[in-house]
């Protein structure tokens, strides 16, 4: 069963057993990352779409495999990974940020901001451009150069496929509830003095009772009302200061992963350390504990994946940095094991610069 690692695709993949095969966007391209079964080691065999760098890769089930490509495009596989097809007839800009899916119905967010959906498996994609142009989208900017705003995330209700949220870094949280027809912003988390003005990452949900969850740059919030109040769980002092991705256990535990840099990456400029590491909250946000044991300690790369395969009877997590390192945890986050070293990074967008050496 194949799974996808990377940092701006789904933060959830549905298999239907234990993953033996891993597909990791990287800076160069996707690397294939495979065991013969759930207790052998694993290895890389093939590296596919050299020189690409993949921001996003997404296994909706029966359609094969997407890769979007900063620069690039999308393109897709129907064998796993092995070889790849341009698929984005009618996505008119170039850079395409993230990927997600729900149902049929597939979903690529570009910079500057945009969306653009595609009903026939990526045949063809139609633009949604009002997300572009929801009031205050003249504010919206990406610190580092050419300073444009992206599409990073979406969370999609399932029950619901015209109800969705979309994360626009650094700019606002959006959702929709006639299919990205019309978007109205929720912005009861932001404040006039936060660092990172409404820099959403990551927006996250519990299925048993709709309990919301953002990572932004400023911290972790919670919502128990569809996002129009919010809580902060933590801010930029915590453990994790710059929180990046977000998972919620599908154990049903009400227990959340959260990966991410001990500071934002503008530190990492002088320092070159990231101090990357995962957390885990057993009680929805309000205490969180180390999650590490396995991962590098104090090391100078960011976690800038982290995904989860779900099967039945259990889920696998997967971690990947700015080193080109790869980690998997079979046990909910009590330890992790390295799974390859040596790859390109994986990295969203030019953050594995801030944390190359000088020499390098």
């Amino acid at each position: 069963m194949t799974a996808c690692l990377s940092t701006n695709g789904p933060s959830v993949c549905e298999a239907g057993a234990t993953p033996t095969r891993l597909l990791v966007a990287t800076l160069s391209g996707v690397d294939v990352i495979e065991r013969a079964d759930a207790s052998a080691p694993w290895k890389k065999t093939a590296h596919t779409l050299d020189g690409k760098h993949v921001s996003a890769l997404m296994r909706p089930p029966g359609k094969g495999v997407f890769a979007s490509v900063h620069n690039g495009g999308i393109f897709h596989s129907g064998d796993d990974g092995a070889t790849w097809t341009s698929r984005d007839n009618g996505v008119t800009s170039g850079h395409v940020f993230s990927l997600d899916y729900n149902g049929a119905a597939l979903y690529a967010g570009t910079e500057p901001v945009s969306l653009f959906r595609s009903d026939d498996n990526g045949a063809h994609w139609r633009e949604l451009p009002s997300i572009g142009a929801v009031p205050g989208h003249e504010t919206w900017s990406f610190p580092p150069p050419p300073h444009l705003a992206h599409t990073k995330a979406f969370l999609f209700d399932r029950r619901d496929p015209n109800v969705f949220f979309a994360a626009i870094e650094q700019g606002a949280l959006l959702l929709t509830r006639d299919g990205g027809q019309t978007w109205r912003e929720l912005d009861d988390f932001y404040r006039p003095d936060d660092v990172w003005p409404k820099d959403i990452h990551r927006v996250a949900r519990d299925s048993r009772d709709d309990r919301l969850y953002i990572a932004t740059g400023n911290g972790m919030f919670a919502s128990d009302d569809g996002g129009e109040k919010w809580t902060r769980l933590t801010d930029m002092d915590f453990r994790i200061g710059y929180p990046d991705q977000m998972i919620v256990s599908p154990a049903g535990d009400g227990a959340i992963y959260a990966s991410g840099a001990e500071r934002d990456p503008r530190t990492w400029r002088t320092s070159r350390q990231a101090h990357g590491t995962v957390l885990r909250s057993r009680d929805r946000g309000r205490t969180w504990e180390s999650a590490n044991k396995g991962l590098p300690n104090e090391g100078r790369a960011n976690i800038e994946a982290f995904n989860i395969a779900v099967y039945p009877g259990g889920f696998t997590m997967f971690a990947g940095n700015t080193d080109g390192e790869i980690y998997a945890s079979e046990d909910g986050a009590e330890s992790w094991q390295l799974v390859v070293s040596g790859l390109k990074p994986v990295s969203k967008g030019g953050h594995f610069r801030n944390l190359q050496t000088a020499a390098a």
